[in-house]
């Protein structure tokens, strides 16, 4: 069970460094509120971090 934890976490870290290289600040930003929104069940908080998260992915195209 502890290498599953571990594997857990050392994905989770990767994913965040990912995406603090890719998008920056405000990547961690909507990341962080998504992750927030979902541990305290706030749709509102989780629904700002998607919106920005997708406006980070979409900034190239507009």
């Amino acid at each position: 069970m502890p290498a599953i934890a571990l594997l857990s976490a050392v994905f989770v870290v990767g994913f965040e460094q990912f995406v603090q290289w890719k998008y920056g600040t405000m990547g961690i930003v909507g990341l962080l509120l998504i992750t927030i929104g979902i541990k305290a069940k706030s749709p509102a908080c989780s629904s700002i971090g998607a919106v920005v998260l997708a406006l980070m992915v979409a900034q190239p195209a507009l």
